[in-house]
């Protein structure tokens, strides 16, 4: 699929019928619809199958097939759309502290498992994250400090906290908001609290392939032990661990567990926006986690 053919697909599979303009109101308009439309989910390992990143392995999964992805699938989708958009982009990766305490003895410094993408407006940086499964991300100038409110009641918050080269990352991405709306590892909070570091260090495409092949190859770990996903809803979000399923709109939370491999499909299709095969869901429902 040619850029510009994969470029108008993209924005059909997001529902947006205007090209977004290279600027903040743009980028803002095209990651949202990108979280609001395309699930987060690791399916496909649990399904024993390897996780490709190159493009066209990624298009043909989240766009033509209507499936969703993890970050590196998510956020190498979004970078390609902003290079073809006329932003300035590129990868970076960080270590995801959400549930865990930051900073943390070197021993229990997480791996670099989340990937999402630099990019510049009117020639400052900024980062865009279509793919942290955990809550929504705002795109958020790179400045100490900065600060972003989401519908769902979350404010985030950028800090400088390490100088460049730190293990634990240069910066820190933290949220303050209704624990309702994550993935389930927050615990009630008035404070902010740490999501993922990082640090700006050029990122070549063969740390994205080790980051990614640890991620869905790594025994014991959340991505290989239990079937997950997650989306942004307009007021809120939703999350699913095995057949645990946790809604958070307007103000107002719900948990539920799914009883049948058809209505669990069915969750996955009209809530999360993933299609799924009825001998894949029933597979999955099976190994109830």
């Amino acid at each position: 699929m040619e850029n510009q053919a994969m470029l108008d697909a993209y924005l059909t599979r997001i529902g947006v019928t205007e090209k977004p303009m290279p600027d903040a109101a743009g980028l803002e308009v095209l990651q949202r619809a990108h979280r609001l439309s395309i699930g987060f989910e690791n399916l496909d390992v649990m399904l024993g199958r390897a996780i490709r990143i190159d493009l066209p392995s990624i298009a043909d999964k989240l766009i033509a097939r209507r499936r969703g992805g993890y970050c590196f699938e998510h956020n190498a989708l979004l970078g390609a759309m902003l290079t073809a958009l006329g932003f300035a982009d590129r990868p970076l990766l960080g270590r995801v502290w959400l549930g865990g305490d930051w900073p943390a003895e070197p021993a229990a410094i997480p791996p670099q498992t989340h990937t999402f993408r630099l990019t510049a407006i009117a020639g400052a940086p900024w980062i865009a994250d279509a793919g942290f499964g955990g809550s929504y991300v705002p795109p958020l100038p790179l400045a100490d400090g900065a600060q972003a409110a989401t519908p769902d009641g979350a404010l985030h918050r950028l800090r400088r906290v390490g100088a460049d080269g730190a293990a634990e990352g240069e910066w820190l991405l933290e949220r303050a908001g209704p624990a309702g709306t994550t993935d389930g590892r927050a615990h009630a909070h008035d404070a902010f609290q740490p999501q993922y570091s990082f640090s700006l260090a050029q990122v070549a495409p063969v740390d994205l392939e080790l980051s990614n092949h640890w991620t869905f190859t790594r025994a014991g770990t959340r991505f290989t032990s239990a079937c997950l996903a997650s989306i942004v809803l307009p007021d809120g979000f939703a999350s699913l661990s095995g057949r645990r399923l946790n809604v958070h709109q307007g103000g107002v939370g719900e948990v539920r567990e799914i009883g049948t491999a058809a209505v669990w499909r069915e969750v996955l299709g009209d809530l999360f926006r993933i299609d799924l095969g009825l001998e894949e869901a029933e597979r999955l429902f099976d190994l109830g986690v």
